[in-house]
């Protein structure tokens, strides 16, 4: 936890957002970057993370953190779930992408999309957990930021890859 957290915690007021926002903002930028892979959009959510999060007071009671996190994880799935909008529309109206790249780079990219499709169709939670997870969160970390029990981050983190690998499957499995 953040010492501008902790010292909030001790002084039992309301937390000082510039010292959160100081504390937390490096993290919450590189967790919306982990869903939407684009570092300046990412920094520019995660600004708007901060904004909502200073504009709604009973947020700012407790587990500062974890809504910061839920709330980011949540803002980065919209922006995910817009681009794949985006991208239907651009391909309704037969925009081309005239920059041709290396066959390695397409197939990565590719990857990416399909992994991107995947977690956005999944449970929240489930597309949470999985997102922190492979950011390198703890099961500590995990269960401070979704609201859950320490003992039980691994059954749930269990069900998330199994509820990702069924539906990857399901769409992608070649046949």
């Amino acid at each position: 936890m953040s010492e501008a957290l902790v010292a909030m915690k001790t002084k039992e007021a309301r937390p000082d957002i510039e010292a959160v926002f100081h504390a937390q903002y490096g993290r919450i930028a590189r967790v919306i970057v982990s869903v939407i892979r684009d570092h300046a959009r990412a920094e520019e959510l995660a600004v708007e993370v901060f904004l909502k999060w200073s504009r709604t007071p009973k947020t700012q009671d407790e587990n500062v953190e974890g809504w910061l996190y839920r709330t980011a994880i949540r803002v980065g799935q919209n922006e995910l779930r817009r681009r794949i909008r985006q991208s239907k529309y651009e391909q309704l109206f037969a925009f081309v992408r005239s920059t041709p790249t290396p066959e390695d780079l397409l197939a990565a990219r590719e990857e990416q999309q399909r992994i991107d499709v995947v977690l956005s169709v999944l449970e929240p939670r489930e597309a949470e957990l999985l997102l922190l997870r492979s950011h390198g969160f703890s099961y500590d970390e995990l269960a401070s930021a979704l609201d859950l029990k320490t003992a039980s981050i691994g059954t749930f983190l269990s069900r998330a890859q199994q509820a990702f690998r069924k539906e990857y499957m399901r769409r992608y499995e070649r046949k």
